[in-house]
């Protein structure tokens, strides 16, 4: 099967793509891009992938669904296209940040410029019907994206997770705690960010980690 997607993760993830449970997931998801309004676009689907390929990948921030509001989601967690009003997790990131590093608050929720530095805004499930929150879950996304994680925590060294809630925790219990830095805190919703989210300096954290391994610091 010729997934479209960055070619050093298509590499790594071959035996996936070839795997009965992606043959099935296929199907599904071209299914519902032929009848129902399905967000991102489907040429967006792997954009965290393209953004931040394999080698160059430093940072791994795990979400959950992709957003789903018209043209809110592109790709990546968290993040929205530009023009689109930051959501209120995303607004709580840029506060955590300014608070944490002293950096202003963007204007624009477009995390493009993270990606590119090698941070991987990944779903943990990569696509979501219009109006729909958990519509493709249980899919076959979970695993794929499990295998994502397994091979960046089995391959890599000196990378840095960010584990913002209960959901994305469970999904990191295959990291490597003893090559990675793992880093958890609340989830940055309205209803969870003061519970621990605020204040976790996660993205100061990051850096210095980065910078003691000897590895250039992400300009958040």
């Amino acid at each position: 099967m010729d997934v479209k997607i960055h070619e050093s993760w298509k590499n790594k993830l071959y035996k996936e793509f070839q795997k009965p449970y992606f043959q099935s997931l296929t199907s599904f998801i071209k299914t519902e891009y032929a009848h129902y309004k399905i967000y991102p676009r489907g040429t967006e689907i792997f954009h965290a992938f393209d953004c931040s390929p394999f080698d160059s990948t430093r940072v791994v921030i795990i979400g959950q669904d992709p957003y789903h509001g018209e043209g809110q989601a592109h790709g990546l967690c968290f993040s929205v296209n530009e023009g689109v009003k930051p959501p209120p997790s995303l607004q709580n990131i840029f506060k955590e940040i300014k608070e944490d590093l002293g950096h202003p608050i963007p204007s624009s929720g477009n995390l493009d410029r993270w990606a590119e530095q090698g941070v991987l805004l990944l779903n943990a499930t990569l696509t979501v019907r219009a109006q729909t929150p958990g519509s493709h879950q249980n899919k076959g996304w979970e695993e794929f994206t499990d295998a994502v994680i397994s091979q960046l925590s089995d391959q890599k060294e000196h990378l840095v997770f960010l584990l913002w809630g209960a959901y994305a925790q469970k999904k990191g219990r295959i990291i490597d705690s003893k090559k990675h830095l793992i880093l958890e805190s609340a989830h940055p919703s309205p209803f969870a960010a003061y519970r621990g989210f605020f204040g976790n300096k996660h993205f100061s954290k990051t850096n210095i980690y980065l910078k003691e391994k000897g590895l250039p610091e992400i300009i958040w």
